[in-house]
């Protein structure tokens, strides 16, 4: 089994109770992995890898990701959602839509940006979630992430809502705290849709708890599919069964088009695909050699 699936995630499920679902359908033979984490309380697309798939997930962590984040206002939560220790401030201030939007730029493009003390980024070593859980103070350095695109799209007396398009790496519980903090008030995330990763929406998602033997075989999605960011080369039988080899080409001996060539950079990713229009591997040029990175299929 080769391929993705595109999963509606619900709330209160963990990414690997997903993942052990997918599992026990798929059999023992196939292995299986998530592309992204979503945290328990989150709901929306989690995409899960079959079988040699599972080799793309790194590339598939590159695309970018939007979102649809609630936040409670007045609130402080040591795990900046409401599954944590929550603390309700009285006298805080309530920003209004102007107020909001003012400040939203300041959070739009490439920010620095400190990730919840509950998460599962590594700090000397160890899961960050683990040192806090036994009440250790833990300090994680602040990371660059990027925010394509950040909107207030709800807002009441007690709560806003803010969709987002970001890159690997952000966390929104995060960002809807800063926000809040920089409005001279605090905020802890009562819940989060992923409503896209790349080329998978939440509307085309199948629901988990639907997810049966019956519909799994039709959901799986061809893996070239989770890959439209990468450029695509369609090498002949004998091309691909050398790549499989381990050879490495000239790039002078294959029929490449020029604007392709033009379009990668050395070490860039290529999509290898069959003739019959299947990934076959990823390779990459370097010294105008074609260089197989990982091998799929010689069939």
């Amino acid at each position: 089994m080769f391929g993705v699936l595109n999963l509606n995630k619900p709330s209160d499920w963990t990414s690997r109770d997903v993942v052990n679902r997918v599992s026990r359908l798929a059999g023992r033979r196939v292995k299986c992995g998530h592309a992204g984490t979503l945290d328990p309380l989150a709901t929306g697309v989690l995409v899960v890898c079959l079988g040699p798939a599972t080799r793309l997930m790194p590339l598939i962590h590159q695309h970018h990701k939007t979102y649809r984040g609630r936040f409670l206002l007045g609130v402080r939560s040591n795990t900046d959602d409401i599954e944590g220790e929550l603390e309700y401030l009285d006298g805080k201030p309530v920003p209004n839509r102007k107020e909001i939007e003012a400040i939203l730029p300041e959070f739009t493009g490439t920010i620095e940006q400190i990730p919840p003390v509950y998460s599962a980024i590594k700090v000397n070593g160890e899961r960050a979630y683990k040192a806090a859980r036994r009440g250790e103070d833990v300090e994680i350095p602040a990371r660059t992430v990027t925010i394509e695109k950040l909107e207030l799209t709800d807002l009441d007396e007690k709560s806003f809502e803010l969709t987002l398009e970001c890159g690997t790496g952000t966390y929104v519980r995060s960002l809807g705290r800063d926000i809040a903090q920089r409005l001279g008030t605090e905020a802890a995330m009562s819940s989060l849709e992923r409503t896209s990763v790349g080329p998978f929406h939440v509307d085309q998602a199948i629901d988990v708890e639907h997810l049966n033997r019956e519909v799994f075989e039709s959901a799986v999605i061809p893996p070239l599919t989770a890959l439209p960011h990468l450029p695509r080369l369609v090498v002949d039988q004998q091309t691909l069964q050398r790549l499989v080899f381990g050879q490495k080409i000239r790039v002078t001996d294959l029929e490449i088009e020029e604007s392709l060539l033009q379009g990668i950079s050395e070490s860039d990713p290529i999509a290898v695909v069959d003739e019959e229009q299947q990934l076959a591997g990823i390779a990459e040029i370097r010294e105008e050699l074609l260089r197989p990175k990982m091998m799929f299929s010689a069939n």
